[in-house]
C-alpha cells in the first residue's frame, strides 16, 4: 500500500521521504519528524510509505511519477534488501535523482555497503536537522561536498514534534508510536542504545499535549518507542495517568520497562488500570550473570524476578518478556535454565529471540573469542557460537517458531498446561519441538503453513503416543482449547466431537477470542523481529 501525507493530491514534488515497512500497520515515526522539521521546505516535501513485499517496479514507478528531485530512504534491518533492489531501479531510470540515506542501518560500517555506493550522502544518526539542510544545499546550493554526513543532534526542545501528520487513516488503521524521552543509559551489547550516554526526554507538558490532541481525534492504539520507560519515575506516573483520566474500552497502551525498577509509587498506579489496557515489555535476555557481565549488561535478577511476580499477580496489565538465545558464553543448557525461572513467574509472553549483529553494536568484540559466527545477511542472526552448534542453533530456531504458534498464540493453554508438566517446561517443549520437526505427519519438516487444526492433530498424538496421557483426558483438554479459542473448523481428532456439543458460553468465547485476538494484535507488533525491536532508534532518518 501506498501512503503519502500533506501532497497526496499533488502530481509532483520535489522531494520524497520513504521508506518500507514491514507491514502495513507499522506507521514511520521517524520519516513523520523528518517532515515536521522540514521547514520553508515543507511545502515541498511528501512522505511515501511502502511495505516490503511490494514488487520493485511498483514502488519504483510510484516515486518516480511524482517527479522528485530528492528521494531520502529510511534503512533498517528489515528492508535493507528490498531497498537496496530499489534504489538500483530508480538509479538505472533516473539517475539525475539524489538518493539520500538514513536509519541504523547505514549509520555504522558506512562505506562497506553496495547501497552506500549507490546512494549520493547518507546522514548517519539523528536527521531531524541535518536532512532539511542538506536538501537545501541540494536544491539552492551551494553543493555538499561529503557523501557522508554525521547527523548534528539538537537539544530536544529544537525538534518539531511530528503527531500532527498522523492522519486519521493512521489512527483508525496503524500503531501510533510515540516517545516521551529518547536514548538510554544502559550499556547491553547487543543493542544500538549501548551508544547513547544518557536518555534525554522531551518537554513533558508539550508531550502530553500532543498526546491530548491525539486522543481527541480518536487515538486508542499508543506504542512508546522509549527504551527505558519507567527510568524517571515522576514523567512515567503523570503519562500513566494522563491514560488514566481517559479510559475507554478501546484504550491499548505498550511501554518497554526497565524489569528491576519498578518502585511503589509506579505500583500504585499501575494497580489503577483494568484489564485490557496496559501491555508492558520486559526485556529480560538472560538470567545468566556470567553473560549479563559479559555484554555490560546490568540488571538485578532477584528485584527482576519479584517485579515480574507483582505485574504477574498484583495488576491487570498483560506482560510480554523478552529472552535473547546465541548470547557470548550463554550454552542452551543455561539458556533452559533461565527459561525455566522466568517460565515459573508465569508471565503471559514470552518471546525467544536470536541474537543478531546489528552494526555499530559492541557485541562485535566477542566475536573471535567466543566463536560466534553470524549471517552476512540481514538480520545478521548468530549462526553458532563456542557454545551452541550449528545444529543445536537451528533447533531452537524451531523451537521459537512452535513456541509462537503453541504457546504465545494464547490458542492452547489447556493443552500447554499437560506438555509442560515436567521438571524443565524448556526440554519438554524442545522435545515436543524435535517430535513437531521429525515425526509428526502433518508439521514434518515445517515451521510455516502450519494451522490451529495441524496443531490440535499433532497435540492429540503427542500427549497420548509419547507423554502417554489419558486418551480421554487430552481429547477433552484440546476440545475446551479449540472451542474457547473460537475457531470453528474441523481437526481430525475432534471432527466427530464438535458438531455433538453446544456453543461454549458467551463469557467463555469471548475471553477465549480476546486472548486470541490480543496475541494476533502483539504479534503484528513483533513480526518481522518488530519492526520496534531493532532498537528503534526515533531520531530522524534514524527512526
Amino acid at each position: 500500500m501506498f501512503v503519502s501525507i500533506r501532497q497526496h493530491n499533488r502530481g509532483m514534488t520535489d522531494i520524497l521521504l520513504c521508506t518500507l515497512n514491514a507491514k502495513y500497520i507499522h506507521a514511520s515515526l521517524g520519516l513523520r519528524y523528518l517532515l515536521a522539521n522540514m521547514g520553508h521546505l515543507q511545502a515541498q516535501t511528501s512522505l511515501c510509505e511502502f511495505t516490503i513485499n511490494r514488487p520493485t517496479q511498483e514502488l519504483a514507478d510510484e516515486l518516480l511519477v511524482k517527479q522528485p528531485q530528492i528521494i531520502g530512504f529510511g534503512i533498517y534491518i528489515w528492508n535493507t534488501v528490498q531497498t537496496l533492489a530499489l534504489v538500483k531501479r530508480l538509479k538505472a531510470q533516473r539517475p539525475d535523482i539524489k538518493i539520500i540515506l538514513g536509519g541504523p542501518e547505514v549509520s555504522f560500517e558506512t562505506l562497506e555497503q553496495e547501497i552506500v555506493h549507490l546512494s549520493d550522502h547518507v546522514i548517519t544518526g539523528w536527521g531531524d536537522v541535518s536532512f532539511p539542510k542538506l536538501c537545501q544545499a541540494l536544491l539552492y546550493g551551494p553543493k555538499p561536498l561529503m557523501k557522508v554526513i554525521a547527523g548534528e543532534q539538537p537539544p530536544l526542545a529544537e525538534i518539531a514534534l511530528p503527531y500532527d501528520l498522523y492522519t486519521d487513516d493512521d489512527l483508525a488503521h496503524r500503531l501510533l508510536y510515540v516517545e516521551a524521552s529518547r536514548g538510554c543509559p544502559f550499556k547491553c551489547e547487543f543493542c544500538l542504545s549501548s551508544l547513547d550516554k544518557t536518555a534525554w526526554a522531551f518537554d513533558l507538558e508539550l508531550f502530553l499535549g500532543e498526546l491530548e490532541t491525539l486522543y481527541n481525534r480518536g487515538a486508542r492504539n499508543f506504542k512508546f518507542v522509549d527504551r527505558t520507560f519507567n527510568l524517571k519515575i515522576d514523567a512515567s506516573v503523570r503519562i500513566l495517568q494522563f491514560f488514566l483520566d481517559r479510559l475507554s474500552s478501546d484504550l491499548f497502551v505498550h511501554f518497554e520497562v526497565i524489569p528491576d525498577h519498578l518502585p511503589d509509587k509506579l505500583k500504585d498506579m499501575i494497580a489503577q488500570f483494568p484489564p485490557g489496557v496496559l501491555q508492558f515489555e520486559v526485556g529480560i535476555q538472560s538470567f545468566n550473570i556470567e553473560v549479563q557481565q559479559r555484554i555490560s549488561r546490568r540488571q538485578d535478577n532477584d528485584k527482576t524476578a519479584a517485579n515480574l511476580g507483582w505485574l504477574v499477580n498484583e495488576s491487570n496489565a498483560h506482560l510480554h518478556t523478552d529472552l535473547i538465545f546465541g548470547l557470548p558464553g550463554e550454552s542452551l543448557q543455561s539458556f533452559g535454565e533461565g527459561f525455566d525461572r522466568l517460565f515459573a513467574i508465569k508471565p503471559h509472553e514470552i518471546q525467544l529471540g536470536i541474537l543478531k549483529r546489528l552494526r555499530g553494536t559492541p557485541i562485535a568484540r566477542h566475536t573471535l573469542e567466543h566463536g560466534m559466527v553470524y549471517d552476512s545477511m540481514p538480520p545478521y542472526q548468530i549462526q553458532q557460537t563456542n557454545a551452541v552448534s550449528a545444529l543445536n542453533m537451528q533447533r531452537f530456531a524451531r523451537l521459537a517458531r512452535y513456541w509462537d504458534l503453541v504457546a504465545n498464540s494464547g490458542r492452547f493453554s489447556g493443552a500447554m498446561t499437560l506438555l509442560l508438566q515436567a521438571e524443565s517446561p524448556f526440554w519438554s517443549f524442545m522435545d515436543f519441538s524435535d517430535w513437531l520437526w521429525q515425526s509428526s505427519p502433518k508439521t514434518q519438516g515445517k515451521t510455516s503453513g502450519i494451522t490451529p487444526e495441524n496443531l490440535i492433530d499433532a497435540l492429540h498424538a503427542y500427549l497420548i503416543d509419547i507423554r502417554k496421557f489419558d486418551v480421554e483426558l487430552v481429547t477433552k483438554t484440546l476440545l475446551a482449547d479449540y472451542i474457547a479459542s473460537g475457531a470453528r473448523a474441523r481437526p481430525d481428532v475432534l471432527r466427530s466431537l464438535i458438531p455433538k456439543l453446544p456453543l461454549p458460553k458467551p463469557s467463555q468465547a469471548k475471553a477465549g477470542k480476546q486472548l486470541s485476538q490480543r496475541q494476533t494484535q502483539h504479534q503484528k507488533q513483533t513480526d518481522v523481529n518488530s519492526q520496534t525491536a531493532e532498537n528503534m532508534e526515533t531520531t530522524g532518518m534514524n527512526a
